[in-house]
């Protein structure tokens, strides 16, 4: 199933902690949202991620089969399926979400403060704006508000030329 939920996206979030999915995704998400949207833990990093809820049943389920004997899978369990918050999504005009507090303090966001939104194709994560920022400069991610590169520089990078700016 290719949902098509692409791109990058800074959005406020609201003194009552929501923040509005930009309506570039409305189509996709009256797809397969099926009325739900689950926002959760990303095991790996101070980030959130948001599931529709069709994707969210086939997930959540291979998660649950797993076997909890084995600490590290014991311990990605209890983040990602012990902090999951099924949330009402209608699609409509506002297509607001509410992200729970708990989860908001996992990934430092704070209200009226900018997050970002990141389509990963089938999911959203969700970062504390200066988090993405620092982990795009210390992973070696390029984000969009980061980077112009010219046909020049990639043809440079490709065959290790250098080129003067």
């Amino acid at each position: 199933m290719a949902i098509g939920l692409y791109g990058y996206s800074s959005l406020a979030l609201d003194s009552k902690g929501r923040i509005a999915m930009p309506a570039k995704y409305k189509e996709a998400l009256k797809e397969v949202s099926e009325g739900s949207l689950v926002i959760t833990r990303d095991p790996q990093y101070p980030s959130l991620r948001i599931y529709p809820g069709s994707l969210w049943k086939t997930i959540s389920k291979a998660f649950e089969n797993l076997s909890g004997l084995d600490s590290k899978i014991r311990s990605i369990q209890w983040n990602f399926l012990g902090y999951a918050n099924l949330i009402d999504f209608e699609v409509n005009d506002r297509m607001q979400i509410l992200i729970p507090q708990s989860l908001r303090d996992y990934a430092q966001l704070k209200v009226k403060e900018k997050v970002s939104l990141i389509g990963m194709g089938q999911k959203f994560e969700v970062w504390n704006e200066k988090s993405s920022k620092w982990f795009a400069v210390h992973k070696g991610v390029l984000l969009p508000w980061d980077v112009t590169v010219s046909y020049t520089h990639l043809r440079a990078h490709e065959t290790g030329r250098n080129v003067v700016c």
